[in-house]
């Protein structure tokens, strides 16, 4: 069975699903030059949300319409957690290959010139994985879960 396939493999594969559209969006951004804009990052938040969304969707689709708050919150800060670590490996080998990047981000942010690879690719990673966070908890305070009293399989 392929990870894209498995009902138990969700936030694997709505994580890889979400890093390809991040690395598309950043290889987007470098191809038209526009990746010094800063505030584009939050259309990542936008991708990540979206993937979200629709793994939520997913799992829900998969277990027979119930899902379970905590289950849900799960699921989505796994494929946060999955997407982010995996973006933050893919900076660091850009970085590491276009040493012309890492020399812009020293150069104009202000705490830059204590950054590196290391750990730029870090907190890639973590503000990916905090975000995630946020977005599945606002997320799933809009989604229909099951009571928590209900057992599985038996709500009205």
């Amino acid at each position: 069975m392929s990870i894209f396939t498995d009902s138990n493999r969700i936030p694997e594969n709505y994580g890889i699903k979400i890093t390809a559209g991040l690395i598309l969006f950043f290889v987007f951004m470098r191809i038209i030059d526009l990746h010094h804009h800063v505030e584009l990052r939050l259309v990542n938040l936008v991708i990540l949300s979206v993937g979200i969304y629709y793994a939520l969707k997913k799992f829900k689709e998969t277990h027979g319409n119930h899902m379970n708050y905590f289950r849900g919150l799960i699921t989505g800060v796994a494929a946060a957690a999955i997407s982010s670590l995996l973006f933050g490996i893919f900076m660091f080998l850009y970085m590491k290959l276009d040493a012309g990047l890492m020399q812009s981000i020293v150069d104009n942010e202000p705490m830059g010139h204590y950054l590196n690879p290391y750990i730029a690719s870090f907190i890639v990673a973590l503000e990916g994985l905090f975000s995630g966070m946020l977005v599945t908890f606002l997320l799933m305070n809009s989604v229909n879960t099951d009571d928590v009293n209900d057992p599985a399989g038996e709500s009205k």
